[in-house]
């Protein structure tokens, strides 16, 4: 699957993994094998984890990875409801779909890293997954308890881990990184997060508009599109495209 929203220096082969929305396809065609690639904005991005989840279960004729999925819930944001919803809407078995989900919830910092650090290699090979989600990978992070210098330490490890465990498994690692008040810690570690992903992407609401900015792309042209809706979420989107196409 090629795209014509790329600089023309190198060839992507493979078929992209594409989020399948109208707007949003045309200014990031989608993720590929060896990306690790973070989500950022509004907690509208958590509802798209699910989605997530959701479309790399399709097969690769319907814009899947037809595969199961790691799921590292930094946030407790997996949200089973959606799920399930977002499974019918694809013609795909709710039980199923959830049964073909790996979910580890991490309720320290701490946890998360041996997770990620200690885990998650052995954990894909045995699941044979071929999308991570690390949803909300900051947040334990920000807790005063944990030293400053400490705190970033273990966090430029795992962004670095990440990075090379994508590329080193030909893996999809998407992470989410939701919104916190504003601190020096959490800026130093947006920034971290930012400097070791390939591809970033922003959703933000205006008292008129949805959007998604791409801000980091090695292939594709940076920009900004509309998102669909002024009030729906992206679970409401997929039933109205659902709707408007049957």
């Amino acid at each position: 699957m090629m795209t014509q929203n790329m600089i023309g220096k190198p060839t992507i082969i493979q078929p992209l993994f594409s989020l399948n929305m109208p707007g949003v396809d045309d200014l990031f065609p989608g993720f590929a094998p060896g990306d690790f690639a973070v989500l950022y904005g509004s907690p509208s991005i958590i509802s798209l984890t699910s989605l997530l989840c959701v479309r790399a279960q399709l097969p690769a004729q319907l814009g899947g990875l037809g595969s199961n999925v790691i799921f590292i819930d930094g946030g407790n944001t997996f949200r089973l409801y959606n799920i399930a919803r977002l499974a019918q809407l694809h013609q795909l078995n709710p039980r199923e779909t959830l049964e073909r989900i790996l979910i580890s919830r991490a309720f320290t910092a701490y946890q998360l890293t041996s997770l990620i650090m200690e885990k998650l290699e052995e954990t894909i090979k045995q699941y044979n997954a071929k999308l991570v989600v690390i949803s909300d990978i900051a947040g334990l992070f920000l807790d005063n308890d944990i030293p400053n210098e400490e705190a970033e330490r273990v966090y430029s490890q795992i962004v670095s881990y990440l990075a090379n465990f994508a590329k080193k498994h030909q893996t999809i690692v998407v992470a989410t990184y939701l919104p916190y008040e504003n601190s020096k810690r959490n800026t130093v570690l947006h920034g971290m997060t930012r400097a070791k992903a390939n591809a970033v992407l922003c959703f933000s609401k205006t008292k008129y508009t949805k959007e998604v900015a791409l801000e980091k792309h090695p292939f594709f042209v940076l920009g900004t599109a509309e998102l669909p809706s002024e009030n729906l979420t992206l679970t409401d989107f997929m039933i109205a495209e659902k709707g408007r196409n049957s």
